[in-house]
């Protein structure tokens, strides 16, 4: 990784879909988890997750929606951005989602973020 996600997601979506695409995905979601870029692993993913609904999609995407939230916490992540985290999980039928969603509701309100 060349430390430029957006431009990797952008690559991304701008190729047509093929076992390349795919493949570049699969990158891109591994590679920016692994660089502590969660948002974009989360997309990716999440994207994933739609194509193909195996359980370790859904595994990274709930590992990366954690690290974006982690982030934002931190102060190093938009606080807006959870709206967009939380929806990324309501694309996800797994019994999980709703309590992860219980969690950062709940910090939101907590810390005064309109979600």
């Amino acid at each position: 990784m060349n430390k430029k996600p957006q431009a990797a997601w952008e690559l991304y979506l701008k190729m047509e879909t093929s076992s390349d695409s795919f493949s570049l995905l699969q990158l891109l979601a591994n590679d920016c988890y692994k660089m502590g870029q969660f948002w974009f692993a989360a997309k990716a993913f999440d994207m994933l997750e739609r194509l193909d609904p195996n359980p370790e999609h859904w595994e990274g995407k709930r590992g990366a929606c954690s690290g974006v939230f982690q982030r934002i916490i931190a102060q190093q992540q938009p606080k807006e951005l959870l709206t967009d985290v939380i929806q990324l999980l309501r694309n996800t039928a797994n019994s999980q989602v709703e309590h992860i969603i219980r969690v950062m509701k709940r910090w939101a309100k907590d810390n005064r973020v309109n979600i």
